[in-house]
């Protein structure tokens, strides 16, 4: 799965930047599927809706083929699984990601909280704490819950 993963987005060669820049992509790509399937998953339901939902912003945001977007899920959870926290995977984004793009991932993680909906206190405990580690001030937070509740 690896080895496909880098055909698509290339290896890292660290003399050429147009290939660091892709894997930044790869790896800023994982992290924040990570966090969509994180929220998906912190109910304890993981329902064929919300799987559906992750796939389609990550074709959708990453102009990704359906065939990619699935083992970018696949490396995304594995990741998820072997970390010990969210922490590596929020301060990737907080690193590569302007403050319009965090408000944006906030916008799908509020999409997927909703994708079933209802709001589990699970998924409220968890967005307020992405919020936090990403940056994101509480009335963003609300203006971005308000935004999918109203699309």
């Amino acid at each position: 799965m690896l080895d496909f993963i880098n055909k698509v987005f290339g290896a890292v060669n660290q003399s050429d930047s147009t290939d660091s820049k892709r894997v930044q992509n790869h790896d800023i790509r994982i992290a924040t599927c990570a966090l969509f399937l994180e929220m998906a998953q912190i109910d304890g339901e993981f329902s064929e809706k919300e799987r559906q939902s992750i796939l389609g912003i990550l074709k959708q945001e990453y102009d990704l083929s359906d065939e990619v977007a699935v083992e970018l899920t696949e490396a995304a959870d594995k990741e998820r699984q072997d970390s010990i926290d969210l922490w590596q995977f929020t301060n990737q984004i907080n690193e590569n990601y302007s403050e319009d793009e965090k408000i944006r991932v906030v916008e799908f993680l509020w999409k997927l909280v909703y994708a079933d909906g209802k709001l589990d206190q699970h998924e409220d405990y968890l967005i307020h704490k992405l919020a936090t580690l990403l940056g994101v001030r509480h009335d963003q937070l609300i203006d971005a819950k308000v935004k999918i509740l109203n699309s």
